[in-house]
């Protein structure tokens, strides 16, 4: 973070930060994403 390779802000981790609305969204993201995964395991057969 000093010398500026990695940003120093980004994806919150979802269970170590505080705050309902990170837990919230990393739920709603997890859900879309098994949700698409299962559809294309549908097609896939």
């Amino acid at each position: 973070m000093t010398i500026g390779l990695a940003p120093v802000i980004g994806i919150t981790l979802p269970l170590l930060s505080y705050g309902g609305t990170s837990l919230l969204s990393f739920s709603i993201l997890m859900s879309i994403l098994l949700r698409l995964d299962a559809d294309r395991q549908v097609m896939i057969r």
